[in-house]
């Protein structure tokens, strides 16, 4: 049985419709990340699909020294607030320290913690005093049963808030692969879990200084997540991923995003 997570007016948690979370990797600019935040919201909002707009203001685990980070917490964050208050819609973004999290935790509807970073207790705990729903990223090292361990330290704030998301394992170098049992051993927790359809076919570090991935086959593991009983998606979205700053060989191409959406819903309403 999993209990459903509220943030704002979206409520994560079959029976519930399935969740998009989405947007770019990381703000690269006031006007692409509104612009992109806008077409989604209208987007989904056609579509009656439960949205939070997803955004990083810091990519602080980026492969060289030299790539695009983004404008910082006090920039990015008021990015997001501006979405937020004129589009109407929840935000969601990464902390990757325990210094960020009261700042963040002002503007965001949902912290999310990054895969690299979920068994850092502090960082977890004091995440999880803020009140706010938590998002956890398994780390791709880490077995799905595992998890429990993660919800636990959340658990000890007395924070229930929780939302796991799933974004492949490590397979050798430079490879990430599904294994779409993750979806029901991590709902045995109790919690909603995501399933992030962007990431799972990245490349870690595989273009040299940078990740590659493989944005062909998002479409069918987003499919397969939604089959598999996923509460909702995590999918990563840019108007030409190509000249992406971050992570755009593993980003959905925007104006692909409708005809995606249209096959889950069809999936979605298969299954019920």
């Amino acid at each position: 049985m999993v209990n459903p997570v509220l943030i704002k007016n979206v409520r994560i948690g079959r029976p519930e419709p399935f969740v998009l979370i989405s947007g770019p990797c990381v703000i690269e600019s006031e006007q692409t990340t509104y612009d992109i935040a806008a077409k989604l919201k209208k987007l989904t909002d056609g579509l009656n699909i439960p949205f939070i707009f997803k955004a990083s203001y810091d990519k602080a685990n980026r492969t060289s020294i030299d790539s695009f980070r983004g404008p910082g917490i006090e920039k990015g964050l008021e990015v997001l607030t501006c979405i937020r208050k004129d589009l109407g819609v929840p935000v969601i973004s990464d902390v990757h320290q325990v210094s960020e999290v009261e700042m963040a935790a002002q503007s965001l509807d949902v912290i999310q913690i990054p895969a690299f970073l979920c068994r850092q207790t502090d960082l977890l705990v004091e995440a999880a005093n803020t009140g706010k729903p938590i998002n956890v990223k398994k780390g791709q090292f880490l077995a799905p049963w595992d998890m429990k361990n993660v919800v636990n330290k959340i658990l000890s704030a007395g924070n229930q808030k929780i939302i796991l998301t799933d974004r492949g394992v490590s397979f050798g170098y430079n490879n990430l692969v599904t294994d779409f049992r993750c979806i029901k051993i991590m709902h045995e927790t109790g919690f909603p879990v995501i399933y992030d359809a962007t990431h799972s076919v990245q490349l870690p570090g595989g273009a040299g200084t940078a990740s590659a991935g493989q944005r062909e086959f998002i479409p069918l593991l987003a499919r397969a997540a939604i089959a598999a009983g996923a509460d909702g998606l995590f999918v990563e979205t840019h108007q030409d991923p190509e000249k992406a700053l971050s992570d755009g060989p593993n980003a959905m191409r925007l104006d692909d995003m409708e005809d995606l959406l249209v096959q889950l819903k069809t999936i979605e309403a298969a299954l019920t």
